[in-house]
């Protein structure tokens, strides 16, 4: 049976206080109205070009979490990633654009907003909002494959002493080479490549973007749902994830190497015992969270606002709402197919003792109806 120790739980919580920016993660960070800006790194390295970048925790989960800080009026530049990029809005008003000139089209999104931009398409985003803003990042995969910049940025870049080694396309700075031998530098991307990269409507974005109103909740998404304790609701935004809901759909379905959904719930309502072999974060965006570790619930730990926790795979997790209001976690788990959840054997018990139970396709049901089949 795999546990974990209290030393072991705290290791896997980055709290908001542990956030730490770097400002020169990436070529255009000298370019005029990009900066300053800060790139961060929860869960692996994302796609920082600088040896300065912070990571909190290294260990792989098929998937990266970072974040990104500016103030108003600065801009990340046009960049191409090859894995999935979900930009998750917890603060201020952001413009995305994209294509190779950032004139295919635009979209502004406020707090609470997810968009997932599509791979193998050139993207840039400008806090428009009046104040600082950040938003979460999750990038698919364990090795992102870094970057690719627009060709217009590394020219830009270049004017202000930045490039990138086509070793490893790591930051150089050409004006303190002092004397050392100038490494061979990134060319930007061929004409022909950008040429053939597929083009996204306005319609087609709008489609990858996640606003409140778009949230579709269900009221009994896990079989714990109808015991107390168990009580929330569940959004799905990318990929099936967890849901027991055998009619609950994402907004999102293809493939990211991770899913990603919303859950809410009233104080001393969440998640009851359970667990299962993906890696999974709990993002907590409202609200006071307590994420209590194996089958003994022996090892606990409190979760603020923007503070995320790590799970690993295979330990007994349960999740509750400790504040004194309506909490939102937003929860991100390592799989683009369903998450099997293996429930406590007291779950499954009481949940038999209210009337329901798993089907044979792991969706909630009538226990009624489910005698029907042996029939």
């Amino acid at each position: 049976m795999t546990t974990i120790q209290p030393s072991q739980a705290e290791h896997r919580v980055v709290r908001r206080a542990d956030h730490q920016g770097c400002s020169e993660a990436f070529i255009d960070c000298r370019i005029p109205g990009s900066m300053p800006k800060y790139n961060y790194a929860f869960i692996g390295g994302g796609v920082s070009q600088s040896n300065k970048q912070v990571i909190n925790l290294q260990e792989a989960h098929g998937f990266n979490i970072g974040g990104a800080g500016m103030p108003n009026g600065v801009t990340n530049n046009l960049h191409l990633h090859f894995t999935a990029e979900v930009f998750m809005c917890f603060s201020g008003e952001w413009t995305f654009r994209w294509g190779v000139d950032g004139k295919e089209g635009e979209f502004t999104m406020g707090e609470g907003g997810i968009l997932s931009v599509p791979t193998w398409i050139y993207r840039g985003f400008t806090n428009t909002g009046p104040d600082d803003g950040f938003l979460f990042t999750c990038l698919g995969q364990n090795k992102t494959g870094g970057v690719i910049w627009s060709p217009d940025v590394i020219r830009q870049a270049r004017e202000t002493g930045l490039a990138l080694a086509a070793a490893d396309s790591k930051l150089v700075d050409l004006n303190a080479l002092e004397g050392e031998a100038l490494p061979e530098l990134l060319e930007p991307m061929p004409q022909q490549d950008i040429d053939q990269l597929k083009r996204w409507s306005l319609e087609d974005m709008r489609a990858r973007v996640t606003l409140e109103e778009d949230l579709v909740w269900s009221d009994r998404p896990t079989l714990d749902s109808v015991l107390p304790g168990g009580q929330k609701r569940l959004a799905s935004v990318i990929g099936h994830g967890l849901t027991e809901d055998r009619d609950q759909q994402p907004r999102v379905f293809n493939p990211h190497g991770f899913a990603m959904a919303w859950l809410e719930a009233k104080p001393g309502e969440g998640l009851l015992r359970h667990r299962h072999h993906d890696s999974q974060v709990f993002l907590v965006r409202h609200g006071e969270w307590e994420v209590a570790f194996n089958d003994e619930a022996d090892v606990t730990t409190r979760l603020g606002e923007w503070d995320l926790v790590s799970v690993p795979a295979g330990v007994w997790r349960s999740l509750k709402n400790v504040g004194t209001d309506v909490g939102r976690v937003l929860v991100i788990t390592g799989s683009d197919a369903r998450t099997q959840l293996e429930w406590s054997p007291e779950v499954v018990e009481q949940a038999e003792a209210s009337g329901y139970a798993l089907d044979p396709n792991g969706y909630v049901a009538s226990t009624s109806t489910i005698a029907l089949r042996a029939r």
